[in-house]
This record gives C-alpha cells, structure tokens and sequence, in this order.
C-alpha cells in the first residue's frame, strides 16, 4: 500500500520509517515472494519508481539477478540488489521541510551547512523548501534527517497536466488508492479543494491528503503563485519547475477555430514554453497545461465529451505520434483531459499522418476525426447562440464513461452539473460499459443504457417493421440447429450481451453458440446471404431536402423505416446515425482504403466490419475464398426493399471522417446546442427511455411454454450492466417481433420415423 505520508510525523519521527525505507521493505517481500511487478498498485508503483528508480523492466532485470545468484556457491539476497539510497527526486520550493529522527551520531556525519539547516530547522521550526539551499535539502533528505510535507490549504486549486511518469498496474488496491482514482476523475482547475470535498461529500482531510499526493508524485501541480521569488534561496533559482512561468501566456493566442478545421493548424502560436520538470517530454506540453493561469477569474461551464476506453486503446497502441501516449494513458488513468491540456494533445493529434494499413488504419482514423471533433466543439461561437455563452464559446473537456461510473450516481451527478453544460457521446459507446444517463446537463447520445443495448435494435425493428432476421436467446438456452429464416444466410452478426458484435461465418457455428449461452444471452441476426452484407451509414437529423427526395444511392434518407423511425423516434433533436445494411450483397471481405470510404458521400464501411470488438467470436470469422467467376464486390443496389435498418447509434461518430463531419456539420446547422433544442431534447429523451423501457419489460414476463431450448439455470433477475436480462427468448422475422417457442412437428415427425425403422 502507499506509504502514509499523512502520518510522516508518527513514521519519520517515531518509528524512523522513512517512504525510501518503506518501499525497500515492500520490495524486499515481493522479490522474496517472486510475485508480479503487477501486485503492486498503481500509485504504489509509480512511488516506488520515483523513490527507488525501480520500474518494471527493472523490476524484472533484478528478479532474474536473483534467482540466477542461487545457482551459484555465493548467494545474493534480494536486499543486496536493492538501492541503498534513494534516487534524486524533484522537490519543489513550495513544500515544507520538518525535522526527522535525528541523534547525535547523525549529526557528526553532516557537512557545515547541513548541520546550519537542521539547527534552523529546529529552532525554528519547519521551514519552506525554497528558503533552504537546494542541495542541501537533497543531501538531508537521502540520509533520512528531514521528510517532506506538501501543504494544501481549503483554497488550493489544482491542475492535472497530462500524465508522465505514471505506472499502470493494476486499478485494485487498498480505500486510500480507489480515493485517488475517484477524484482523479472531479478535479477541475476552477474548483478549490473545499468547494472539491464538499460535491463529493468526502472528508475534506482526507480530500487535501489526496491532493497532496498528487503534487508529490507530479501527476498535478498548485495553481497561481506559491512562492515570492524574492524568499527563494539562489541556488534555486535554475531549478526547473511548473509552477513558475518563464513569461506570460497570452490567452487569446491558444483560441482554436474550427473553421476550415482540415487545414488549419490547432495552435496559433506555441513558441511560448515553460520551464518543465525532469520527466516532462516536451516544453509544449507542459506550456499548454499553465495556459488558463491568465485567464479571467470565474466559472465557466464547460461542454464534456464522453468517451470509453475503446478509444485510449487505440491512441496507446497506434504508435502515432511520440508524446501522445502521455495523453491517452491521462485520458485513462485519470479518466479526463481537461481543457487547459487540449492545446499540447492537438499539436500531436496534429503530427498524425493518415498512413495507416489494414487493421492499423482504424487507428489514425480514429485519432484524426478526434481531433475534427475537438475542434468543433472547443470554443465554436457557433456552436450555442444564447446568450449564456461565452463570447469565445464553451471550453471542452474530454471524459472516460468508466472514470464516471466509478463514482456513486449521486456524486457523479454533483460532479457533471457543477462543471458542465452539455454532455456529448462518441458513437457508438462499448457494450461493455454502462452510458451516462443525465437529463441536467441535457446529453446528446443515449438516454439510458438500454438504448445502448441489444434491446434497442429490437425495438427499433419493432416499430419500424423491418430488419434483419434475428434470435435473441436467454442466458442458459442449447440451440439445437439454427431456425429456418437463418439458415440461407452465409455470415450471421452475434452479439454475447454486455459485449460488442462480431461477424462469424454460419458453418459449425452452434457449439460456439451454446459456449457462450453458458454465460451470456446472445443475439443472433443474418448479415450476409453472399459473403458480407454492405452496410451504409445516414447521419441525422434529417434535411427536409433529404427527407422530401426519391430514395438512391446517394439519399437514404427517404426510406420507408427511416420515415417510419423518424414518426416513432425523435431525430429532430438528436444526432448520430442510422447503420443500413443489405444482406443480398455479394461482397467476399473487399475491404477498401479510408480515402475511399471519404469519398463515398453513403458512408460505406469496409465489408465484414462492424463497430467495435468481436470478443469471442472474433477468431471465427475466416477468410472465404471466392470462386474465379465471382466478382469480389457485387453490383450496388439502390433498391430500396435490398436495405433494412441494422442499428441507431446517438452522439457523434469517431470511426469514419466523412461520417463525422456530416454529423458535426448538421449539430450547427439544425442548432441541436441552442437552449430551445436542448429542452425539447430531454423531453424526447424521457419519452424515449418510457417508450424503450416498457417495450423492455414486456418481454420480462416469464412463461411455462413448451420451448426448442433447454434452459439449464432458472431464469433470475439480474441486472447486467443496469440492463435486464431477457427473461425468454425473441425472434424477429417477416416483421414481426414475438417469442420463439423454438420447437416445430418436424424434428417430433423425424424421431417417430426413424423409431419405425429401427423396428
């Protein structure tokens, strides 16, 4: 666990346990134990590497040191191999220094101006850092004479610069480190430590010891001036540090324009920097971090958008530009990247080169309709005409769904509208997460998590009448063989529920199927007669030009289910987009290149994709060989009956530029921001979530009938996610949504037949 430095006085003084001394002994046990570097939490790790200079590639070179010393006749211990003094750490002059376990012996091994300080330090009383020379202080402190306080006052407003140095272990650890994480993901710039303590109704002790950490380990640093420059000692004077500004930022300068947001550059001027700390990588990031020191006093909401961790994978494991790893393991860990960080993000959003291929593709795209969306949103005058507005617009904060829903509903509550005035989804969120629902602020994405859901494709199929052949099966069921209106379909899309779809192919598909009934309902729909199905996307809301147009190729929009839709379901007010798909196509894996898929205004993605992970069916989908007299894409069909609906996804798209930047283009030009839409958007959403959630739970009504599965657990009602489970099992075909009682005369006819010849 994290050493308690709130107990320095009782550990140092006391006991004469000092953090080096204690994380010498944590590691000790570990090595002794030949446990994973990953035993050790995160917070607890990254202490450690800052203290001991231990991480886990040195971790792992000591362990191998260790067992290799027990093959021969001299044996090192794990103590032998570890640090007998600690590494040099940064100490900023703002801390205060207070007087450790010190004796006479100790004194006689202390240089002249080491023995002046600790006599000040003593007669005195603690003493700020910055008044004491700064090798002097280093000197002291790697002998164990003095430790460290750092002071958080009720007033103290911090900031979170993006993330260096920081270890990701595991999130699990003692209440203390979960404490951390949970106001990781509430700290804003603006919010003091008290007003901070008093949202989250924790402790305000326990608030500032969190804090304190914080600044300790440079994942955050106090804002405004801490220190008069005239009380620091001069050998401080070239020591780097966050907190002091080389020269004033000009705020004005680091406005974005999301006009012409394709060729502009995301910051007008950058050759402001600041003085960094020793594990800063770039000036421009750290520079970007301190900006909002000269800003104008005052809160201002913010609009937050939200995003799930599908999102940070994809910026960790692209390898797309050097420094933006710190931002996505921030956008992670602490689970925000506030606004004060988007300028140092957007310079290296910036350095991304759309040269990805194959399946790395998807993450450059990603990464560079991220930054169109930031652009858009951050600061757009356009954006919101109300007058509540800002005259330079609403800053923008980046939020992970995960961070949010770690803290309780009440809090997250607190938390979203003391800072934010719009919340904003990315489309489409992980089924593996539970949406944000919040009717203040209004949000543009799912109303409630069961919009996010399998049941909402099978509402939307319910009222539209139309949509593809679909099974869903209650958690426990043995399919036996796939029902007749799936059986002509060469590639089915499957669903495990809380998890997101994949493409299989139909041969040997059952035993799968019933693995992971065993554990999950699932949610079985044709996708493909020949091969893959072409799927399209139509972003909404609707233009009347589009809606009142012949149906073709290049204009969805008129289709019957989506007329239909639009009377049933509000697309007025929201946005996202509408996934078409045709199953007749005859596409074997003509996977195409993203300028193609720009070019296509129908938004076409690439054949045998869909959104998001395949989990365990992934590995099934294999690549068909066509046959030579077989074209590998088929004929476009702009017959109007070839297309049905597959899925609504509500907020705004990441995966396809020319998808985003219709769906960015239609927010501004219907005013979906504007406070007049924004009501009318949550009473859409509350009528939504009625309609969705009766539709729910007239289906939870279990039944005695005689069914062609075999339920192997009784039915309970567990919540997974917050969405109930299916208490029986649906079929959708020939537009109509009923129960599927499974069990047709043929097989009993079957049975009886082969009885009589056997006698």
């Amino acid at each position: 666990m994290l050493y308690p430095y709130h107990l320095s006085d009782i550990m140092v003084k006391g006991l004469r346990v000092t953090p080096f001394s204690y994380y010498i002994g944590i590691m000790e046990d570990i090595m002794n134990s030949e446990k994973s570097y990953d035993s050790l939490p995160n917070f607890t790790a990254a202490d450690c590497l800052r203290l001991l200079g231990i991480g886990r590639n040195q971790y792992i070179d000591l362990m191998n040191q260790c067992r290799s010393s027990k093959k021969f006749f001299r044996r090192k211990t794990a103590r032998d191999l570890l640090p007998v003094k600690p590494v040099e750490i940064t100490i900023e002059p703002w801390w205060v220094v207070q007087a450790g376990f010190i004796t006479e012996d100790d004194i006689k091994l202390c240089s002249g101006p080491e023995k002046s300080s600790i006599d000040k330090i003593i007669d005195s009383g603690p003493q700020l850092v910055g008044v004491l020379e700064h090798n002097v202080v280093l000197g002291l402190y790697n002998k164990g004479f003095i430790y460290l306080d750092v002071p958080i006052s009720d007033d103290s407003c911090i900031a979170v610069p993006p993330l260096e140095g920081f270890v990701m272990n595991r999130v699990q650890g003692d209440y203390f480190e979960t404490l951390l994480y949970k106001i990781f993901v509430s700290i804003d710039e603006q919010t003091n430590v008290a007003e901070l303590a008093n949202v989250l109704e924790i402790d305000l002790s326990l608030v500032k010891n969190a804090v304190s950490v914080y600044c300790r380990l440079g994942f955050a640093h106090r804002k405004g001036q801490v220190i008069n420059a005239d009380q620091l000692h001069p050998t401080w004077r070239n020591v780097p540090s966050i907190n002091r500004l080389k020269c004033a930022m000009d705020p004005q300068k680091m406005l974005l324009s999301w006009d012409g947001m394709e060729n502009r550059s995301p910051v007008h001027d950058t050759t402001t920097t600041t003085e960094t700390d020793a594990t800063s990588q770039d000036d421009v990031a750290d520079s970007a971090s301190v900006n909002s020191l000269n800003l104008p006093s005052g809160h201002t909401k913010r609009i937050a958008f939200l995003f799930d961790s599908t999102l940070t994978a994809f910026l960790m494991m692209g390898n797309l530009s050097p420094n933006l790893k710190s931002h996505a393991v921030t956008m992670f860990e602490v689970g925000k990247l506030s606004d004060e960080s988007l300028d140092s993000f957007l310079v290296e959003l910036e350095k991304v080169q759309n040269t990805g291929e194959g399946e790395a593709q998807r993450y450059f795209d990603h990464a560079l309709t991220l930054r169109n969306t930031i652009l858009f949103l951050r600061h757009n005058k356009d954006l919101v005409t109300d007058d509540e507005q800002p005259s330079n617009g609403f800053p923008l904060d980046l939020l992970r769904c995960e961070s949010l829903l770690g803290l309780d509903p009440a809090t997250c509550s607190r938390v979203l509208n003391k800072n934010y005035t719009l919340l904003v989804s990315m489309a489409p969120l992980s089924n593996e997460i539970r949406p944000i629902s919040s009717c203040t602020p209004q949000h543009i994405g799912p109303a409630i998590p069961e919009v996010s859901s399998i049941w909402f494709k099978l509402y939307i199929y319910h009222i539209t009448g139309q949509g593809p052949p679909s099974l869903l099966l209650t958690k426990g069921s043995r399919l036996r063989k796939l029902p007749d209106v799936l059986q002509g379909y060469d590639r089915l899309l499957i669903t495990s529920w809380g998890h997101d779809p994949g493409v299989v192919p139909t041969s040997n598909v059952l035993s799968m199927l019933n693995d992971a009934l065993t554990h999950s309902a699932v949610l079985i729909q044709g996708y493909g007669i020949h091969g893959d199905g072409e799927t399209t996307y139509i972003p909404f809301p609707f233009d009347e030009v589009e809606i009142n147009g012949e149906f073709s190729r290049s204009n969805m929009c008129s289709h019957r289910a989506l007329k239909v839709l639009r009377e049933k379901v509000d697309l007025e007010h929201f946005c996202g987009f509408v996934n078409m798909v045709n199953p007749r196509a005859c596409r074997y894996n003509g996977r195409r290149s993203s300028e193609d898929l720009d070019e296509k205004e129908e938004f076409e993605s690439p054949s045998g994709s869909v959104q998001g992970s395949t989990e365990s069916f992934e590995l099934v989908a294999d690549e068909p060989v066509a046959d030579s007299g077989t074209k590998k894409t088929g004929e476009v069909s702009t017959v109007e009956q070839d297309w049905i609906p597959l899925e609504v996804c509500f907020g705004i798209p990441l995966f396809v530029s020319e998808l985003n930047r219709h769906v960015c283009r239609k927010i501004a030009a219907h005013g979906l921001c504007g406070k007049e839409n924004l009501l009318k958007l949550l009473h859409s959403s509350r009528k939504l979530s009625l309609q969705v959630l009766s539709f729910v739970q007239s289906f939870q009504e279990t039944s005695d009938s005689d069914s062609g599965v075999t339920n192997l657990f009784p039915y309970t009602s567990s919540i997974d996610a917050g969405v109930p489970l299916p208490a029986k099992s649906l079929i959708f075909k020939d537009g109509v949504l009923s129960e599927w009682v499974g069990r047709s005369h043929l097989p009993v006819h079957i049975a009886r037949l082969h009885k009589e010849q056997t006698n």
